[in-house]
């Protein structure tokens, strides 16, 4: 069975958040940070500070969605206060 892992990377250099899916979470780490993925490349280095597991790919990809949406971020930086600060 394939694990969709979604993801909030946070940027070292501007703070802020990115979100994405993959089936391969080192993988795609690795790519943020070597400046592989064009809306990412100019904003390296990268931390990952929350991922999740789905089973299935349109979950992971609905979750992904909604993480970036405004109750998404909001959701993310209460999950994520206390390592955060």
């Amino acid at each position: 069975m394939t694990t969709y892992f979604v993801y909030v990377l946070r940027s070292d250099k501007d703070l802020k958040f990115y979100t994405g899916y993959t089936i391969n979470l080192d993988n795609r780490l690795k790519q943020h940070n070597e400046g592989k993925v064009k809306s990412t490349c100019k904003r390296i280095p990268f931390r990952l500070v929350y991922f999740e597991g789905c089973f299935n790919e349109k979950d992971a990809l609905h979750r992904e969605k909604y993480l970036k949406t405004t109750y998404g971020k909001r959701y993310i930086r209460n999950r994520l206060k206390n390592s955060l600060s």
